[in-house]
């Protein structure tokens, strides 16, 4: 939806400068009225973006919308501000808009309304408004600490990875990446009692992403595999037996903690292709976990699930 253009001078030629109440205690959500329209949306949108929210007391999709659109503009940390306007109070730059539906939300840039939405839309939606009023996010410092430090955990650098996650979470608390970094780190070097402790900090509204569950997953294989001895010897066992699936599970698993993920559903595949059924379904269903383990886009949970389809259904 692309805003009207026309002169605010002129619309409201009586306006004097007010001071606006903040709505949440800070300069990025703020309410205003008609006589400060002109400085806390005109002016200030040549700054930076602002988001008009046009409400209403009586309105429920207003109420709805309102503690998620202030979350991500918040969340934007600066990028965006969102001022408040009730109709109500204060109808004259609704009326000029030809704003007749609510909630009605509006983006001014430069001085002029540039966009918009109505009504009580999803959070993934009011990002993505954003962004395109604003433009991609840059990552944040913490979340290139993170980035640095996934990568040094895939380079083996344990130590360094460690610190990285650990600014990172210094930093911003409630980086989702950093918390699962360090616990990460922690898996890797055995100490799992750390790492399931980190996990226990997840905000429960963050407790679902599939990233969470990939770490818990990663820390039951890490427990698995504490036990299991050495690969040598399941090796020879296989070899007096290629029949002996507990050997070839055992080693799937150990070649799994020592990141060959290939040579890992290899091994279980092996034992769907000659025994499906084996200690109820136990090989089909750890490749299952280690999917989940290892991601849906990794190049091993491709490979097993093709190998894994193709077997199934051949």
């Amino acid at each position: 939806m692309t805003g009207p253009t026309f002169s605010y001078g002129s619309a409201f030629p009586s306006m004097k400068p007010a001071a606006a109440k903040p709505a949440g205690g800070d300069d990025l959500v703020k309410e205003t009225t008609t006589a400060s329209f002109i400085k806390d949306v005109i002016d200030a949108s040549k700054d930076v973006p602002v988001l008009v929210d046009f409400w209403a007391e009586w309105c429920g999709p207003c109420k709805q919308l309102a503690p998620t659109i202030e979350k991500v503009v918040r969340a934007a940390k600066g990028r965006v501000k969102l001022v408040k306007m009730n109709i109500d109070h204060h109808p004259e730059v609704a009326g000029q808009m030809g704003i007749r539906s609510i909630p009605a939300v509006i983006a001014f840039k430069g001085g002029q309304p540039v966009d918009g939405f109505m009504g009580a839309v999803p959070e993934s939606q009011i990002q993505t408004f954003i962004d395109k009023v604003c433009g991609p996010a840059m990552p944040s410092d913490a979340q290139a600490l993170v980035e640095e430090g996934q990568a040094a955990l895939a380079g083996g650098d344990v130590q360094t990875a460690i610190e990285l996650f650990a600014q990172a979470h210094q930093m911003e608390p409630e980086n989702l990446d950093a918390l699962l970094g360090l616990a990460d780190v922690h898996v890797a070097t055995r100490d799992l009692d750390t790492a399931r402790k980190l996990l226990a900090t997840v905000p429960a509204a963050q407790a679902k992403d599939p990233r969470v569950a990939a770490v818990q997953a990663r820390i039951a294989l890490a427990e698995k595999t504490a036990s299991l001895g050495d690969p040598v010897a399941l090796e020879a066992r296989l070899a007096h037996d290629p029949n002996d699936h507990q050997a070839r599970y055992d080693l799937a698993l150990l070649l799994a903690a020592t990141g060959h993920e290939q040579a890992a559903v290899d091994s279980l595949i092996e034992i769907v292709r000659r025994e499906r059924a084996w200690n109820d379904e136990a090989a089909r269903k750890q490749l299952l976990t280690f999917f989940e383990a290892w991601g849906p886009k990794e190049p091993a949970t491709l490979y097993g699930r093709r190998r894994l389809s193709s077997v199934l259904f051949s």
